[in-house]
């Protein structure tokens, strides 16, 4: 007992050399050791301005430049949870200290507001947490939020070759905000979306209870997959259903530009890329070429990226037959494992060792700022060739178009709280980069995104107009002051989530009915 009292006593000595001088956060960091009745301390995991390794924790996982800069408002703590008892006092210390608490992954969130916020906040950082438990046996496996989809592919790929999960592209995601807001990639035609393979999950309430599947009832699980799971809990982790895939798969990356016959190839992708066969999937990506000479002139090119399920003996006469306007040779064609056609799409040369999808410490390059739509109906070439023109005024921007149909199209939009499915022709992300800091320049290329935005109405989905909710994006509707404001959320909430919103409040309101998981963009609980 003695021993005991003297490292309480130590925890709490600890905590209060390392807090600030306002009364609210001292309180804070006071509080959290009285709530650990566990043998990991939470010291460990506690980073104030006033330690030394506080900026490198909160930049490391800064994964957009806008962010970087001395504007940011930064947390008066954050909390690298070692455990779940972490999270659970977390909670709990805030809550009592009318602190917010912003959740983080990976910290992809293209607004960052996982880890920034105009109140005072804690970020709550997931990455210690990053378990992946993998039986082939039944094809599933437990995945805790603070893994990277790189991780969770490698660890698939030393088990098995002939398995794999949908999921993004970018190796350095972390699964928490991935899987709750909806998770696509390039098995989506084949497999659906992440939150289609998702069979339980663990989370943690605004008391600190932990609940899985069967405890927190299928609304809440139903919600959180695709509604983000920001806005009901903290997500300690997620069991998926592996998928088969073949041992070898074929990918290809095809470039055409507008001299090339770019716009009647894409015209006919249009047409092809949503009903060809299930094992295939080929993204369009048009983008700016700019002249590297004087004989040459701005164009557009359209890069076509694929993935097939299968040997390009196969993939060959099938595009010969369905899209023979690409022009695809074997030459073009490579047969890869799928863990490496994970690392082609992810923009590693071929050969590379899989051990680089491992790699969390990615330095923060580009600003950037994306924005996203759903066609509906295919453009006629006439509106291609307007879209080429915004392309080309706005500076740095690239447009990924990827196709749905396939098993998109069976499933309900009433599912799970992702509702973009039946119906829908395409997905496009607009991403304006650039890598140059400034205030003027970064006023520039979001002049220039939400330009080409703009212009892209007469083609895209409309009453509302939908976007997609892991492309967070604040200019289609926010709510600055965190509050419970229907009216406010309403108009974020039906271009993400369109007639499932009104479910999510409805939830919302039955598990977090004071709203203390919130953000700019979060579901506000309104009467059941």
């Amino acid at each position: 007992m003695k021993c005991l009292i003297t490292l309480y006593s130590l925890l709490t000595l600890l905590v209060a050399a390392a807090s600030s001088s306002n009364p609210v956060v001292d309180n804070f960091l006071q509080c959290l050791p009285n709530h650990i009745h566990h043998s990991i301390p939470i010291q460990k995991a506690i980073f104030t301005p006033n330690n030394s390794s506080f900026q490198q924790v909160l930049e490391t996982y800064i994964k957009n430049r806008r962010f970087l800069n001395p504007r940011t408002p930064k947390p008066v703590a954050i909390i690298t949870a070692l455990h779940e008892s972490h999270i659970q006092a977390t909670i709990n210390c805030a809550k009592d200290n009318s602190l917010q608490i912003r959740i983080r992954s990976g910290g992809h969130d293209f607004e960052g507001i996982s880890y920034r916020s105009n109140t005072s906040f804690v970020i709550l950082d997931m990455f210690n947490l990053r378990s992946i438990d993998i039986d082939i046996a039944s094809e599933t496996a437990w995945v805790q939020s603070g893994a990277i989809l790189g991780e969770l592919y490698y660890k698939i790929s030393k088990l098995s070759k002939v398995h794999a999960f949908p999921a993004g592209i970018c190796s350095s995601i972390g699964v928490g905000g991935h899987f709750s807001g909806g998770g696509y990639g390039t098995l989506m035609r084949k497999y659906g979306l992440s939150v289609d393979n998702i069979i339980d999950a663990i989370i943690v309430d605004f008391n600190g209870n932990i609940y899985d599947r069967k405890s927190m009832g299928e609304d809440l699980f139903w919600a959180i997959r695709g509604g983000g799971g920001g806005s009901f809990g903290v997500i300690l982790s997620w069991k998926i259903k592996l998928v088969r895939v073949p041992s070898i798969v074929t990918v290809f990356k095809v470039p055409r530009t507008l001299e090339q016959g770019g716009t009647d190839i894409f015209y006919k992708w249009q047409q092809v890329s949503t009903e060809i066969d299930k094992e295939l999937f080929i993204r369009a990506q048009p983008e700016t070429q700019n002249p590297t000479n004087e004989t040459e002139k701005k164009t557009v090119k359209i890069n076509f990226i694929g993935q097939y399920l299968g040997k390009k003996s196969k993939l060959l006469p099938l595009m010969k037959i369905k899209f023979p306007e690409l022009g695809l040779q074997a030459e073009d064609c490579k047969e890869v494992s799928w863990v490496e056609s994970a690392m082609f799409w992810d923009n590693f040369p071929f050969g590379t060792p899989a051990e680089a999808i491992l790699n969390r410490s990615v330095p923060t390059q580009l600003f950037f700022k994306s924005k996203s739509d759903y066609v509906k109906e295919i453009i006629p070439k006439k509106g291609l060739e307007k879209i080429w023109e915004m392309l080309m005024k706005a500076d740095g921007t690239i447009m990924q178009w990827n196709p749905y149909g396939g098993r998109m199209e069976e499933i309900s939009d009433t599912k799970t709280a992702f509702p973009h499915r039946k119906g829908y022709l395409f997905k496009i992300q607009h991403l304006t980069m650039w890598f140059v800091e400034g205030e003027e320049v970064e006023k520039s290329h979001m002049k220039a995104s939400r330009e080409m935005y703009d212009g892209m109405v007469p083609y895209v989905s409309k009453d509302p107009r939908e976007a997609f909710l892991n492309y967070r994006d604040l200019d289609i509707g926010s709510n600055p002051s965190n509050e419970t404001n229907f009216k406010q959320a309403e108009v974020y909430g039906r271009k993400y989530f369109k007639n499932n919103f009104v479910k999510l409040t409805k939830v919302k309101k039955k598990v977090d009915p004071n709203n203390f998981f919130k953000n700019e963009q979060s579901i506000p609980p309104i009467a059941a």
